[in-house]
Protein backbone atom coordinates (compact mmCIF):
# COMPACT_ATOMS: atom_id res chain seq x y z
CA UNK A 1 0.00 0.00 0.00
CA UNK A 2 1.04 3.48 -0.57
CA UNK A 3 0.38 6.55 1.24
CA UNK A 4 1.86 10.09 2.31
CA UNK A 5 3.94 9.36 4.89
CA UNK A 6 3.60 10.40 8.37
CA UNK A 7 5.89 12.01 10.78
CA UNK A 8 5.12 10.82 13.97
CA UNK A 9 4.30 7.41 12.08
CA UNK A 10 7.26 6.95 9.65
CA UNK A 11 10.08 9.21 10.42
CA UNK A 12 11.82 6.04 12.71
CA UNK A 13 11.21 3.14 10.21
CA UNK A 14 12.13 5.84 7.30
CA UNK A 15 15.53 6.53 9.11
CA UNK A 16 16.49 3.05 9.55
CA UNK A 17 15.99 2.74 5.97
CA UNK A 18 18.17 5.00 4.71
CA UNK A 19 20.70 4.79 7.17
CA UNK A 20 22.73 1.65 5.48
CA UNK A 21 22.59 4.13 1.78
CA UNK A 22 24.66 6.69 4.09
CA UNK A 23 26.57 4.07 6.13
CA UNK A 24 27.35 1.12 3.95
CA UNK A 25 26.94 2.71 0.71
CA UNK A 26 27.92 5.78 -2.07
CA UNK A 27 24.09 5.88 -3.19
CA UNK A 28 24.11 9.04 -0.58
CA UNK A 29 26.64 11.64 -0.31
CA UNK A 30 25.67 11.97 3.42
CA UNK A 31 28.45 10.84 5.80
CA UNK A 32 26.25 10.70 9.16
CA UNK A 33 22.56 9.69 8.59
CA UNK A 34 19.90 11.80 9.88
CA UNK A 35 18.38 10.79 12.91
CA UNK A 36 14.23 10.59 12.94
CA UNK A 37 13.85 13.44 14.40
CA UNK A 38 15.06 15.27 11.03
CA UNK A 39 13.03 13.42 9.00
CA UNK A 40 10.23 13.86 10.61
CA UNK A 41 10.98 17.65 9.96
CA UNK A 42 11.75 16.77 6.13
CA UNK A 43 8.11 14.33 6.33
CA UNK A 44 6.11 17.62 7.46
CA UNK A 45 7.81 19.86 5.37
CA UNK A 46 7.69 18.26 1.67
CA UNK A 47 4.52 16.80 2.71
CA UNK A 48 2.87 19.93 2.30
CA UNK A 49 4.77 21.70 -0.80
CA UNK A 50 5.81 17.98 -2.57
CA UNK A 51 5.07 14.47 -1.70
CA UNK A 52 6.71 12.28 0.58
CA UNK A 53 5.12 8.89 0.11
CA UNK A 54 5.66 5.31 2.15
CA UNK A 55 5.25 1.80 0.79
CA UNK A 56 3.94 -0.48 3.60
CA UNK A 57 4.34 -4.29 3.08
CA UNK A 58 2.60 -6.12 5.90
CA UNK A 59 2.51 -3.60 7.81
CA UNK A 60 6.26 -2.48 7.58
CA UNK A 61 7.21 0.33 5.78
CA UNK A 62 9.43 -1.00 3.17
CA UNK A 63 10.30 2.45 1.19
CA UNK A 64 9.84 5.62 0.79
CA UNK A 65 10.12 8.41 -2.17
CA UNK A 66 10.08 11.68 -1.90
CA UNK A 67 9.99 14.83 -4.08
CA UNK A 68 12.05 17.93 -3.34
CA UNK A 69 12.76 21.68 -4.72
CA UNK A 70 15.44 21.21 -7.36
CA UNK A 71 16.78 24.81 -6.69
CA UNK A 72 16.28 26.96 -4.20
CA UNK A 73 15.70 30.08 -6.56
CA UNK A 74 12.29 30.77 -7.71
CA UNK A 75 12.56 30.46 -11.03
CA UNK A 76 13.37 26.91 -10.72
CA UNK A 77 10.07 25.91 -8.70
CA UNK A 78 8.25 24.20 -11.53
CA UNK A 79 11.13 21.47 -11.15
CA UNK A 80 11.82 18.78 -8.24
CA UNK A 81 13.94 16.80 -7.86
CA UNK A 82 12.72 12.89 -7.09
CA UNK A 83 14.42 9.98 -4.80
CA UNK A 84 13.54 6.62 -4.10
CA UNK A 85 15.30 4.12 -0.99
CA UNK A 86 14.53 0.70 -0.11
CA UNK A 87 14.66 -1.49 2.63
CA UNK A 88 17.21 -4.25 1.71
CA UNK A 89 14.93 -7.17 2.79
CA UNK A 90 12.55 -5.46 -0.05
CA UNK A 91 14.70 -5.12 -3.14
CA UNK A 92 13.55 -6.19 -6.10
CA UNK A 93 10.10 -6.81 -5.18
CA UNK A 94 8.38 -3.41 -7.24
CA UNK A 95 8.17 -1.25 -4.11
CA UNK A 96 9.97 1.59 -5.98
CA UNK A 97 8.14 1.09 -8.91
CA UNK A 98 4.88 1.24 -6.42
CA UNK A 99 6.35 4.41 -5.36
CA UNK A 100 7.43 6.14 -8.59
CA UNK A 101 4.06 5.71 -10.45
CA UNK A 102 2.36 7.29 -7.00
CA UNK A 103 5.03 9.86 -6.58
CA UNK A 104 4.77 11.22 -10.14
CA UNK A 105 1.22 10.89 -10.58
CA UNK A 106 1.18 13.53 -7.27
CA UNK A 107 4.15 15.92 -8.28
CA UNK A 108 2.22 16.14 -11.83
CA UNK A 109 -1.18 16.77 -10.06
CA UNK A 110 0.49 19.89 -8.27
CA UNK A 111 1.57 21.47 -11.50
CA UNK A 112 5.39 20.09 -11.30
CA UNK A 113 6.56 19.99 -14.99
CA UNK A 114 10.19 18.45 -15.16
CA UNK A 115 11.39 16.06 -12.29
CA UNK A 116 15.39 15.39 -11.99
CA UNK A 117 17.08 12.39 -10.25
CA UNK A 118 21.17 12.68 -9.34
CA UNK A 119 22.17 8.81 -9.57
CA UNK A 120 25.39 7.88 -8.55
CA UNK A 121 27.43 6.20 -10.47
CA UNK A 122 27.30 3.49 -10.85
CA UNK A 123 23.95 1.93 -9.95
CA UNK A 124 22.40 0.20 -12.77
CA UNK A 125 19.48 -1.11 -10.40
CA UNK A 126 18.99 2.69 -9.77
CA UNK A 127 19.27 3.88 -13.71
CA UNK A 128 16.97 0.65 -14.91
CA UNK A 129 14.07 1.81 -12.66
CA UNK A 130 14.28 5.55 -13.98
CA UNK A 131 14.60 4.84 -17.73
CA UNK A 132 11.49 2.66 -17.29
CA UNK A 133 9.26 5.79 -16.51
CA UNK A 134 11.01 7.35 -19.09
CA UNK A 135 13.81 9.49 -17.45
CA UNK A 136 16.17 10.60 -20.25
CA UNK A 137 19.97 11.10 -19.04
CA UNK A 138 21.04 14.32 -19.22
CA UNK A 139 24.71 14.29 -18.19
CA UNK A 140 27.37 13.79 -15.74
CA UNK A 141 28.87 15.68 -13.27
CA UNK A 142 32.17 14.02 -12.45
CA UNK A 143 34.38 13.12 -9.43
CA UNK A 144 31.93 15.98 -7.52
CA UNK A 145 31.68 13.91 -4.33
CA UNK A 146 34.76 11.80 -1.97
CA UNK A 147 33.23 8.64 -0.47
CA UNK A 148 34.52 5.40 0.93
CA UNK A 149 37.78 6.04 -0.21
CA UNK A 150 36.96 7.42 -3.91
CA UNK A 151 35.93 10.10 -6.14
CA UNK A 152 32.44 9.57 -7.21
CA UNK A 153 30.53 10.77 -10.72
CA UNK A 154 26.56 11.47 -10.63
CA UNK A 155 24.63 10.94 -13.43
CA UNK A 156 21.46 13.12 -14.07
CA UNK A 157 18.24 11.79 -15.64
CA UNK A 158 15.01 14.31 -16.26
CA UNK A 159 11.47 13.77 -16.99
CA UNK A 160 9.10 15.90 -18.55
CA UNK A 161 6.14 16.05 -16.43
CA UNK A 162 4.00 18.02 -17.96
CA UNK A 163 3.68 19.30 -22.07
CA UNK A 164 5.65 22.24 -23.44
CA UNK A 165 3.41 24.79 -23.21
CA UNK A 166 2.60 27.19 -26.47
CA UNK A 167 2.30 30.32 -24.62
CA UNK A 168 4.35 33.17 -26.00
CA UNK A 169 6.12 33.75 -22.47
CA UNK A 170 4.16 37.28 -21.73
CA UNK A 171 2.68 35.27 -18.35
CA UNK A 172 4.21 32.63 -16.56
CA UNK A 173 2.49 28.97 -15.95
CA UNK A 174 -0.07 28.45 -13.28
CA UNK A 175 1.78 28.19 -9.95
CA UNK A 176 2.84 24.32 -8.62
CA UNK A 177 0.20 23.48 -5.39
Amino acid sequence: MIRAADPERDAAAVAAIYAPYVTDSVASFELTPPDAASFARKIAALGRTHAFLVCERDGRVAGYAYSDPHRERAAYRWTVEVSVYIDAAFHRQGVGRELYTELLARIRARGFRQACAGITLPNAGSVGLHESFGFEPIGVWRDVGWKAGGWRDVGWWQLQLAPQDEHDGAAPPAEPV
